[in-house]
């Protein structure tokens, strides 16, 4: 996909399954194995199977479009890392990422799935999480290359 440049606006890995996700100036991003510092990375994420990391498992991402119009149009309001994604973006297009290749910082990530908000994502926020990111709630990434993360980092095609 052409004709986007975006940004990372926040950073942000959770320590352990169930944790509370914490905002971080940069992450190492380790091609099959996730983001250095993040639940899935040290093996405790909440939904992994069999100890292994899945590629879906390695990296997510939101708009933070996204999040201002759960504000605004369901008066749903999180803070940014609320959605327990990892990277929030700006101007980038996620839900147009799946199956495509993508430069975020120094790392390239590979769209797998749109990350749609669940019942364990309401458990942990507030009821109307669902609805008012459904369809809104982000993109789960591969990394392919290793490289280092940064707010403020550019988000292009590859």
């Amino acid at each position: 996909m052409e004709g986007f440049e975006g940004s990372v606006v926040a950073v942000f890995l959770t320590a352990e399954g169930g944790g509370d996700p914490a905002e971080t100036p940069e992450v190492n991003a380790v091609a099959g194995r996730g983001l250095e510092g993040d639940r899935y990375f040290a093996g405790s994420g909440t939904f992994m199977k069999d100890g292994g990391i899945e590629p879906r498992q390695e990296v997510t991402f939101i708009e933070s479009e996204a999040i201002e119009a759960a504000a605004r149009d369901e008066d749903v309001e999180l803070g940014l890392g609320d959605s327990r994604r990892n990277i929030v973006t700006r101007g980038v297009p996620l839900n147009h990422l799946v199956g495509r290749e993508f430069h975020v910082g120094d790392a390239l990530v590979r769209g797998l799935k749109l990350c749609e908000p669940c019942a364990y994502l309401e458990s942990k926020t507030r009821v109307g999480v669902r609805k008012a990111f459904a369809h809104r709630g982000g993109l789960r990434g591969q990394i392919l290359e290793s490289g280092t993360i940064r707010k403020g980092d550019p988000v292009t095609p590859a």
